[in-house]
């Protein structure tokens, strides 16, 4: 059976999340979701999605949304 899989849904709810004003202050910026392109042909891979959130040391992370199947709940 196939299933929908939600990665747009899911990053755009963790980009907005991650933009919130931080009480902590350690985040500073949280980049543009990137889709899962081929990087010569331009063409659709798969729908995973990244972006990347900087802390405010500079300091890089990728944070990646992507189907897990062998993980899916079984529904009866």
């Amino acid at each position: 059976m196939l299933k929908l899989a939600y990665c747009d849904k899911i990053a755009d709810t963790i980009q907005k999340a991650l933009k919130q004003p931080d009480p902590d202050r350690i985040i500073d910026s949280v980049g543009k979701i990137e889709w899962d392109l081929d990087p010569v042909g331009g063409w659709f891979v798969s729908p995973k999605k990244t972006m990347i959130v900087y802390d405010t040391q500079g300091k890089a992370y990728s944070v990646t949304i992507e189907e897990a199947p062998i993980l899916d709940k079984e529904t009866f």
